[in-house]
């Protein structure tokens, strides 16, 4: 199966590495701009790549060597590319679908028609949540299968030598510079509580208030003994025209070290279903710090429900594992080979 893709994140490694054990990929790289979560890694080593221009998609994805086909939104020219390809050759084609609302940019607009056309007719549309499947189910989309968002489990929820709650109440939010991911709102929202606490944001950001700590980046371990020290996660991310957040990863990595989470509608982790108000943490509407500030009042003011938040964020985290999104995608394949007609010869 061949599996298109920008580039490879870190913490998706171990989730292809699993795939290719169950179902056999390729990875096929294309590079170009890369918006979301870490650095770009090398591939697993036991999973075989290539690196290809987006120009090469379409011919590698005709050439027969491959019984499916699998493609995400990423690429302006790649998608396109892979999915006339796959029609032409009778290829199943599976759709990695990211989006819950549409982007109000023009080329976003453009890709209109061509999205709908693929929701309807790909073999198999995976998504990311529930969010996800709503909004491909309302562009036509039927064959639809969830492959949750994972995080190495094992290694964020190990047991470090940070403790919480023995000290004054403390917040974290790990998040870039960008305007999306809401740091403006977040510091408006702590000057607003006034609170006798730490705020600590993770991250490069160039200048934050005196009583703001900034550890600019950090390594995974170092990442991990900040959730478990921590007492709430805040993802206070926002939309705007060009981004919308897909999930946020740091609420399953916050969630395995059992910090309650703050984070706001627009945030995918939230709803898709993994951050449930008043069951694991709170939710507020983007872009308002005065809700924010009440959020963070509240759970300062009653550390039991903070932590009881948290608790319930480490048993609802279990099922989002990297095995669950490899046999969402095993299934996916098997669903989109049934729904393909018969094909010429395809080289095994």
């Amino acid at each position: 199966m061949l599996f298109l893709s920008g580039h490879v994140a870190p913490e998706r490694a171990g989730a292809f590495a699993l795939l290719h054990e169950r179902a056999g990929i390729e990875l096929a790289l294309f590079g170009g701009r890369h918006q979301h979560g870490s650095e770009p890694a090398p591939p697993p080593p036991e999973v075989p790549h290539r690196f290809v221009s987006q120009r090469e998609v379409g011919a590698l994805v005709a050439s027969g060597d491959y019984r499916a086909v699998v493609a995400g939104t990423g690429g302006r020219v790649a998608l396109p590319s892979a999915w006339r390809a796959a029609r032409r050759a009778g290829i199943p084609f599976v759709f990695w679908a990211a989006l819950w609302r549409t982007p109000r940019t023009a080329a976003h607009l453009l890709a209109i028609p061509l999205m709908r056309s693929i929701y309807r007719n790909a073999g198999a549309v995976v998504t990311y949540g529930e969010h996800v499947s709503a909004y491909v189910r309302a562009h036509g989309a039927t064959r639809v299968i969830v492959a949750p968002q994972a995080v190495d489990n094992a290694f964020w929820g190990a047991q470090t030598a940070q403790k919480r709650g023995r000290g004054p109440f403390s917040a974290l939010l790990v998040a870039r510079a960008e305007r999306e991911k809401g740091l403006s709102v977040a510091l408006e929202a702590w000057a607003a509580a006034d609170l006798k606490g730490t705020l600590t944001v993770v991250g490069d950001h160039a200048s934050l208030p005196k009583d703001v700590i900034g550890t600019g980046t950090l390594d995974p371990v170092q990442l991990r003994n900040f959730y478990a020290s921590c007492d709430v996660l805040l993802v206070p991310s926002i939309v705007t025209r060009r981004f919308i957040e897909p999930w946020g990863l740091v609420v399953n990595e916050a969630m395995n070290q059992g910090a309650a989470i703050i984070a706001s509608d627009a945030v995918g982790a939230a709803a898709g279903g993994l951050v449930r108000d008043g069951r694991n943490g709170l939710i507020v509407p983007a872009g308002d710090a005065t809700a924010l500030a009440g959020a963070l009042v509240s759970l300062n003011n009653d550390r039991e429900r903070c932590a009881a938040f948290g608790a319930a964020g480490r048993e609802d985290i279990r099922p989002y594992t990297f095995s669950a999104w490899a046999n969402a995608f095993v299934e996916a394949l098997k669903v989109s080979v049934s729904a393909s007609p018969p094909t010429g010869s395809v080289r095994q």
